[in-house]
């Protein structure tokens, strides 16, 4: 039995991770802040069920807080660190630049700082495709010049893998960072497209399209994105000297027009749209090369775009009330 320990282990992907460890026989220690970002009790309900596991622990503390952060690992005896703790998101990001260096940067230091001081040295973090902004050349492959960012949120995510390759060097830390690709499916954020467009939907209000509905994204289920972190945690487990940059994502782009459409099929509604400008930080698409992940750790992504759109939206239908103050 290994215990893992998971920050932002109540977000998204946090907690689902933290699910699928559990069932596979492990120990998970978690730390969120349940900040405000969105609705706190979106990720409470994400916990609800872990929180009766013997095997699963909770903190209620701040990445930026050294002190909590040095509790956790002074408390627990950890084999492997998964950073997916983050300020998220491209827009908001140009709105409070600060507060995401604060957390991105500052509260990912906390964590090595840590890490160097307790002798732990396998770390697998959440590093982010916007890394890539507008490069030309498709499918995105992680040995592309990523040095023009075009949002705070994506230099944070940069910075993070120049930094942990320093640990990486000077502490003999493993070290893998996984540029996730658009993650989507059941417990999705509800400022991500996919989650806000079936609420409005729903709620026969208009989805606001940015753009001529051309850009894309490689949307990335949420179950695949579990498999690839599990697996790069088995990789960083039985090698040494490890340090990688791996895309996690599906390989097949979907335009925002073909999104919205989905959504609308399955749940039979006609989408209302209402065109708009494009938003400062947007990419024009993302498209992941996967080679070198599924060369390395066997990661094959199984689920279509439809399939986990239907996911979602049944999850969606049994969990609404979670939304209704949104």
């Amino acid at each position: 039995m290994k215990t893992y320990f998971i920050t932002g282990g109540a977000g998204f992907i946090g907690s689902s991770l933290a699910e699928q460890l559990l069932k596979n026989g492990n120990k998970v220690v978690t730390i969120d802040n349940f900040c405000d970002f969105y609705n706190p009790k979106i990720k409470e309900n994400n916990v609800k069920e872990l929180m009766n596991n013997v095997n699963f622990k909770l903190y209620k503390e701040d990445i930026r807080n050294r002190q909590a952060i040095k509790q956790i690992f002074d408390e627990n005896k950890i084999d492997v660190v998964m950073h997916l703790a983050a300020m998220a998101g491209v827009r908001p990001s140009i709105e409070n630049p600060i507060l995401y260096q604060e957390v991105n940067c500052m509260g990912t230091q906390n964590i090595l700082e840590e890490m160097r001081h307790h002798n732990i040295l396998n770390l697998v973090m959440a590093s982010s495709s916007s890394v890539y902004g507008n490069c030309k050349e498709v499918p995105f492959n992680e040995d592309m010049v990523v040095d023009f960012a075009i949002s705070p949120y994506a230099a944070t995510k940069k910075s993070n893998e120049v930094m942990t390759h320093v640990y990486h060097k000077l502490y003999n830390m493993n070290v893998v960072m996984l540029r996730f690709f658009t993650v989507y499916g059941p417990k999705q954020r509800p400022d991500l497209a996919i989650n806000k467009f079936t609420r409005l939907m729903l709620n026969n209000e208009e989805i606001p399209m940015f753009g001529d509905g051309f850009t894309s994204r490689d949307y990335t289920y949420i179950d695949d994105i579990v498999d690839g972190i599990i697996k790069t945690c088995e990789y960083t487990l039985n090698n040494k000297d490890v340090y990688e940059i791996l895309n996690i994502g599906n390989s097949e782009p979907v335009t925002l027009k073909e999104m919205i459409q989905v959504i609308g099929d399955v749940l039979n509604i006609k989408p209302k749209i209402k065109q708009l400008p494009m938003q400062p930080g947007d990419v024009n698409r993302t498209y992941a090369d996967i080679t070198k992940a599924k060369k390395m750790l066997g990661y094959e992504p199984k689920t279509t775009f439809r399939e986990g759109i239907k996911n979602f939206i049944n999850w969606y239908k049994d969990n609404i009330e979670l939304y209704e103050d949104i």
